[in-house]
């Protein structure tokens, strides 16, 4: 594991999973803009979707196993911990602003 290219909200995340194999990480995936086939069919290989030439961004849900994976390839520029989204259902009471 190249922990040089992973965030540090990764890098504590990947500390908190028991199991290696579990692909429960959403992650950005940061790379080189141009991917010759072989690295386009590693991706594909990790359940990464929408992997196309050009593009240098991508997200998948991956295992710390394949993270560990891609960290170690040199066309991964780095890793990046995704944050689950969720909606806000209450308003948000906000005051008068006043000087």
């Amino acid at each position: 594991m190249n922990y040089q290219k992973l965030d540090a909200a990764l890098a504590t995340a990947l500390n908190d999973v028991q199991d290696s194999e579990e692909t429960s990480l959403a992650v950005f995936i940061h790379t080189e803009p141009i991917l010759n086939p072989a690295a386009t069919a590693v991706l594909e290989s990790f359940g990464v979707s929408g992997v196309s030439s050009g593009k240098d961004i991508f997200t998948a849900t991956l295992s710390p196993n394949a993270i560990a994976q891609l960290s170690e390839q040199s066309w991964v520029k780095y890793l990046k911990r995704s944050q689950q989204l969720r909606l806000v259902n209450k308003r948000i009471n906000i005051g008068k602003l006043g000087v």
